[in-house]
């Protein structure tokens, strides 16, 4: 990868659907030689997909929170992936610092987010602690 091509993503990280023509006279460069780096990077696993930022509470989803889990060393796996299966869970992250496993659970409201990590969760064998923070305003 070059420096053009770290441009590139820059782009594409800010505005994912950014047009190549765009991105390209930005650049001083032709739209096919952005199409062609952008493949080339899709194709090398740099670019692994793309998504869409949605904003929740127009979705429902009153409350966002970042929650930590501490397991059993012999659990951590087994936990993780039963994580992945909830589908109120939308992240879910391996991780070193305060918590081994790092998730994001969007719920309708504090009771139900309450229900999701005490009485769903909180079942799945090999959890020790559960530590939520409430994101109250995403800035980036």
């Amino acid at each position: 990868m070059d420096e053009k091509d770290m441009k590139i993503l820059d782009f594409l990280i800010t505005d994912g659907r950014k047009p190549f023509t765009e991105i390209a006279k930005e650049l001083k460069t032709s739209e096919s030689s952005v199409r062609k780096r952008v493949k080339k990077m899709e194709e090398e696993g740099v670019i692994k997909g793309y998504s869409v930022m949605v904003d929740t509470p127009k979705m429902g989803y009153n409350v966002v929170a970042q929650t930590g889990f501490d397991t059993n060393p012999e659990d951590f796996l087994s936990v993780a992936q039963e994580l992945c299966k909830f589908e109120e869970v939308k992240k879910v992250f391996t991780s070193t610092g305060d918590h081994m496993i790092m998730t994001e659970i969007w719920a309708k409201d504090g009771k139900e987010l309450s229900e999701i990590i005490f009485n769903k969760i909180g079942k799945i064998k090999g959890i020790k602690k559960v530590c939520p923070a409430i994101i109250l305003e995403q800035l980036k």
